[in-house]
């Protein structure tokens, strides 16, 4: 016969909460408290992060981002592909990052929308810088401009390889006639961080403004843009 002990159970102690947890909270509290400059950009990333992954610490994975890629700007650009050989980050993680690089730019095409694009001449550099500096292949945009020097679009005409991009000169001046567009700022990126125009970016520009110059459509400027600042074509006299 197997005799039953009378003495009270003692329940199980509840499981301790994860060291991350308070950890989150803590870092939640110093963002709405005090803002997003009282995080360091490895924070940031952290915070950001959280959303994709709710049951681990994000720390190791956004430093060690930030070892890869540089930067905050320079993790939330680069490209899928170069997130994914990252040791911990999956999709929900790039699909975060990846949002967070859409929003940037929509923000900031949003804002030189709103403004007179050549009396906000830092709204254009910020949107370009935001949109294209940190890409790993060659883009060529061109932002289209009424009488009033406001922005009737922006449109990425060519896509190339990391050092180069084909522009047809007919091309950008046919598109800017159907838009009835009276002016133009042309930009593009240099995918390896320098932006000075090489011979053939002074070349192609000045092909552009001979064409557009008898049809009446001014070419306000050729930027060039990369991760380590940008160039402006007018501002250094080359156009």
């Amino acid at each position: 016969m197997t005799v039953k002990s009378s003495a009270p159970q003692t329940p199980p102690k509840p499981s301790e909460p994860p060291d991350y947890i308070g950890h989150r909270e803590r870092l939640r509290e110093r963002f709405r408290k005090s803002g997003p400059d009282a995080l360091s950009d490895y924070e940031l990333l952290e915070l950001a992060l959280f959303p994709a992954l709710p049951r681990r610490d994000t720390k190791p994975l956004a430093k060690a981002l930030l070892r890869v890629f540089g930067s905050f700007a320079e993790v939330i650009h680069a490209p899928e592909a170069r997130l994914r050989e990252v040791e911990g980050i999956g999709d929900a993680s790039i699909t975060q990052l990846k949002l967070m690089a859409a929003a940037a730019t929509r923000i900031a095409r949003g804002e030189l929308q709103q403004r007179k694009a050549l009396s906000s001449w830092s709204d254009v550099l910020d949107y370009c810088r935001t949109s294209m500096a940190f890409a790993d292949k060659e883009q060529f945009r061109i932002l289209f401009l009424d009488k009033r020097n406001q922005l009737i679009s922006d449109e990425v005409q060519q896509t190339g390889t990391v050092d180069h991009t084909p522009v047809y000169p007919r091309e950008v001046i046919k598109r800017a006639l159907e838009l009835s567009a009276t002016a133009v700022i042309l930009v593009h990126n240099h995918p390896s961080g320098d932006p000075s125009p090489s011979q053939a970016d002074i070349q192609m520009t000045k092909a552009i403004v001979d064409i557009a110059q008898p049809l009446g459509i001014a070419v306000h400027d050729h930027i060039i843009v990369g991760k380590n600042g940008h160039a402006s074509l007018k501002g250094m006299k080359l156009m």
